[in-house]
Parts: structure tokens; sequence; C-alpha cells
């Protein structure tokens, strides 16, 4: 399994911005989907975004979004620093959530890949605080 640490949450005003980082323990991003998730209290852990390595990088894959952030959020990979962000803009209240960054290989991953059970590596989550 891949290691993976989360940093960038914080507290931010609605409206605002924040990026996420998510740093993993070794440079096999090519046999990944790396995806963002997040979950707030009281509910399931949810689909964000994810990317596709596009074989020479990580611009040329896929990004696929959920429909509440959408337009608002962008994922993207740095291969050299063995890294994948999550720049979120317009930040609404309800995007107040443990924020998770997960892998999973590539084979196993694309048919499911907004789904939990798709990922088999996660980090430990960063806070995100959208006040009002």
């Amino acid at each position: 399994q891949v290691q993976l640490v989360e940093a960038g949450g914080g507290l931010v005003s609605a409206g605002g911005s924040r990026t996420l980082s998510c740093v993993a323990s070794e440079h096999t991003f090519s046999a990944y989907v790396m995806g963002w998730f997040r979950q707030a209290p009281g509910k399931e852990r949810e689909f964000v975004a994810a990317i596709t390595w596009g074989g020479k990088t990580w611009s040329g894959g896929i990004t696929v979004y959920a429909d509440s952030v959408a337009e608002r959020f962008t994922i993207a990979g740095d291969s050299a620093a063995n890294t994948v962000l999550l720049h979120m803009s317009n930040l609404k209240p309800e995007d107040t959530a443990v924020y998770y960054c997960a892998a999973g290989l590539t084979a196993q991953t694309l048919g499911a890949i907004r789904r939990t059970a798709a990922y088999d590596s996660w980090g430990l989550g960063t806070q995100v605080t959208v006040s009002s």
C-alpha cells in the first residue's frame, strides 16, 4: 500500500479558496488512480474528485468530479513531487468536512472510481471548515 499524507486544511470564509495537498510515499503514480473524498459529521464518506495518470504526466489523464464540486474544485498531480493537489474555490459552508486522499491501483479502480471500496490506501485526513 501507498502511504499518503494530506495537508492544507483549516478555517476559511465562505467564498474563499483553499488548496489541499497529498504526498505519496512512493513514486509509482502511474499505477494508481488518486482520489479525494470527504466526510462531514454524521454523514458517510463521499467522493469529491479523482485523477488518472495520463501516460507521461498527470495533465494528460482523466479527471472526474462530484456534481457538488464541479466548476469549483480542481484536482491536479505533480509527479516530480509525488503530490496530488485539490484546489478548492468559492467554498461553501456545506463543504465543511474532513478531506481524505486515496489511492487505488488503476486496473481495479477505474470502473468504480467514485466508490470508497475501489481505493486501498488512505491518508488520515485534513479538516476543512468553511464559515458563513
